[in-house]
C-alpha cells in the first residue's frame, strides 16, 4: 500500500516513475491486512499527526476511487474492562483531542447504544468518529491502476537484486533480472524487507518482522457498528517485547464476513498457524462479543508487520546515500498511513515544503553506512525502479 501510494502521488505530481515489484501488487502485508486506517490508537506525537493528515488525504482517495475499495468511516470504539483500564484510557483521549482528535466518552449504560451486541459488565469507552477502514488489496491495486493511467510504468514479478550507484555514491537506478532501471530517485517501500533492500545500497535500516494472525468468519448479517478493541491494544502496539501479546480487534466487513485480531509476536518469518494464538484471538472475540460464540470461522492467515525499534517508520532522503528514499516500517499502521508517507516522500523528490515535520522520521536516525553498495542480494517485496523521462524517477 505505501508503494502503491507512492507511485499514486509521485506520478500525479509530474514525476516520471516505475513501480519494480518481486511479485504481484498487494502481494505481501498488504494482503494479509485488516485495512484499518486508525487515529485512535496512536498517542499525541509524530505517527498521530502522520495519521491525521492520512485521515484527510483518505477521505480525498474515497472521492475518486472506486466504491469496490469499500472505504468506510464507520469509527472505533475503545472499550476498558475495568476502572483503571479506563482511566488510562480516558488519559489517552484527553491528549489526543489537543492534538486533533475527535473523540467521545461513553458510559458505561450508553455502550448498548453504540454497539449493541457487546458483553455487559464493561466500565466505559471512547469513540473515535475518525477511525476508517478501506479493503487494502483492492485500494493498493486501484491506487497502481490510477498511477499506470498517469504514465507510471509497472515491472511485477521482478526482483532488484542490486541498487545502482555512481563514482560519488549517489542512486542511479536499480538492476533487476530483466535488465537496469536508471533513476536518480530510488524509493525504499518494501515493507517487512526494508532492511534487506536498504542493505542493497549499503546503508542499515533494522526492520524486522512482526506476525499477526487475522481470523475470518462466515458472512452474518450486519452486527458490529463500529472497529471495536480493547484498551490494552495500545499498549501491544507501543510495546517493544518480542513475545506474543493478544487483545480482542473486532470489526466487520460491508461483504458479512468480520475480522478478528490481534495478535503480535517477534518470530521471524514463521508462517506457521499457531492453533494456541487462533484459539486466543477467538475467545478473547467472543468474550467481547457474546454472540459471536456460536459463529464459524471460515479461516485464519497471517502477515508480518514491518517493525522498527523506536515504533516510527523511516519516511524520506537518506543522506547516507544520495537519491535513496525510505518508506517502511510502519509495522500494523502502513495501510492508514500510506497517503502521508507518499506526500512527505513526494515532497522530498521535489525539494518542496513537506506538509508536516519530517524530521522524526528521518532514516538517517539509524546509524551509518554499512559498507559501501552491494553488489547482489534477493529482491524484496515492492521495490521502486525507473523510467526514462526529464523528472527524477520514483519508483514506488
Amino acid at each position: 500500500m505505501v508503494g502503491a501510494a507512492c507511485a499514486y502521488y509521485t506520478t500525479r505530481s509530474g514525476l516520471s516513475v516505475a513501480v519494480v515489484d518481486s511479485g504481484p501488487v498487494a502481494g505481501g502485508t498488504t494482503g494479509a491486512g485488516e485495512g484499518n486506517l486508525l487515529v485512535s490508537d496512536k498517542p499525541p506525537g509524530p505517527e498521530l499527526s502522520l495519521a491525521l493528515l492520512s485521515a484527510s488525504l483518505w477521505r480525498e482517495l474515497s472521492e475518486v476511487l472506486p466504491e469496490t475499495v469499500e472505504f468506510e468511516q464507520k469509527g472505533g470504539l475503545v472499550v476498558a474492562a475495568d476502572e483503571a483500564s479506563l482511566a488510562t484510557l480516558t488519559a489517552t483521549a484527553e491528549g489526543q483531542a489537543q492534538a486533533g482528535v475527535r473523540t467521545t466518552a461513553v458510559a458505561p449504560h450508553e455502550l448498548p447504544e453504540v454497539e449493541p451486541h457487546l458483553a455487559p459488565g464493561l466500565a466505559g469507552g471512547v469513540l473515535y468518529p475518525q477511525d476508517a477502514q478501506v479493503q487494502p488489496a483492492l485500494a493498493a491495486a486501484h491506487l497502481i491502476r490510477a498511477a499506470r493511467d498517469a504514465g507510471a510504468r509497472l515491472h511485477l514479478g521482478t526482483p532488484v537484486t542490486a541498487v545502482l550507484t555512481g563514482p560519488t555514491g549517489a542512486v542511479r537506478g536499480v538492476r533487476t533480472g530483466a535488465g537496469d532501471l536508471l533513476a536518480p530517485a530510488v524509493v525504499n517501500a518494501t515493507g517487512v524487507r526494508g532492511g534487506e533492500f536498504a542493505a542493497l545500497a549499503g546503508v542499515e535500516l533494522p526492520v524486522l518482522p512482526r506476525r499477526g494472525f487475522v481470523l475470518v468468519t462466515e458472512p452474518l448479517p450486519p452486527l458490529i457498528r463500529h472497529k471495536v478493541y480493547a484498551a490494552e491494544y495500545v499498549a501491544d502496539v507501543a510495546s517493544a517485547s518480542a513475545a506474543l501479546q493478544t487483545s480482542p480487534v473486532v470489526e466487520g466487513t460491508p461483504s458479512g464476513p468480520v475480522l478478528v485480531g490481534a495478535s503480535r509476536e517477534r518470530v521471524g518469518f514463521d508462517r506457521t498457524l499457531s492453533v494456541p494464538v487462533v484459539s486466543r484471538l477467538a475467545a478473547a472475540a467472543a468474550a467481547l462479543f457474546p454472540v459471536l460464540g456460536d459463529t464459524r470461522v471460515l479461516r485464519a492467515y497471517q502477515g508480518f508487520r514491518p517493525y522498527l525499534p523506536d515504533h516510527l517508520p523511516a519516511i524520506g532522503p537518506d543522506h547516507r546515500v544520495p537519491g535513496l528514499f525510505h518508506a517502511c516500517g510502519h509495522e500494523g499502521a502502513g495501510i492508514g498511513l500510506a497517503p502521508a508517507t507518499a506526500a512527505l516522500v513526494t515532497a522530498a523528490i521535489r525539494g518542496e515544503e513537506p506538509p508536516l515535520d519530517p524530521k522524526p522520521f528521518s532514516p538517517d536516525r539509524f546509524g551509518e553506512a554499512a559498507g559501501g553498495a552491494a553488489g547482489a542480494g534477493a529482491g524484496a517485496g515492492p521495490e521502486t525502479g525507473s523510467g526514462t523521462g526529464s523528472g527524477p524517477q520514483a519508483p514506488g
